[in-house]
């Protein structure tokens, strides 16, 4: 059983918010999105933009649709993906990238301390009560 309504709104809030963000990937925020990925990646900047698209569609749909002991582990998985994006934002930052109104250094460099909240976000919304 969940903790709360607020876990699970914030959990659904999550999953949509991810949803959202996976159809931009492969739609309207595509160009926008290719701002954050590092020239290191081995993929070009339009497929890794693809397949983390269809990634975070899937893992909203899975915040979504968890059911019990599913969710914690859900939750981890998202938690690790927004581990695993974060290079891509310091890539911005560093690399001087415009992209989502993030046309300056302060903005680009505050952008940095959101990730984890989205990783606490992820966490929070799908934990075991105790």
């Amino acid at each position: 059983m969940e903790k709360s309504c607020l876990q699970k709104i914030a959990r659904y809030g999550l999953g949509a918010f991810l949803m959202v963000a996976g159809i931009g990937h492969l739609t309207f925020a595509r160009k926008e999105f290719q701002a954050q990925v590092p020239d290191w990646v081995p993929l070009s900047k339009d497929d890794t933009v693809l397949y983390s698209g269809f990634a975070e569609i899937a893992l909203g749909g899975a915040l979504l649709l968890a059911r019990g002991k599913q969710r914690a582990t859900v939750g981890k998985i998202a938690a690790l993906f927004f581990v695993a994006v974060f290079p891509g934002n310091i890539a911005q930052y560093k690399e001087h990238r415009d992209g989502f109104g993030l046309d300056s250094d302060g903005k680009r460099f505050a952008r940095l301390f959101f990730q984890p909240i989205l990783i606490l976000w992820a966490l929070k919304s799908t934990s075991k009560r105790k």
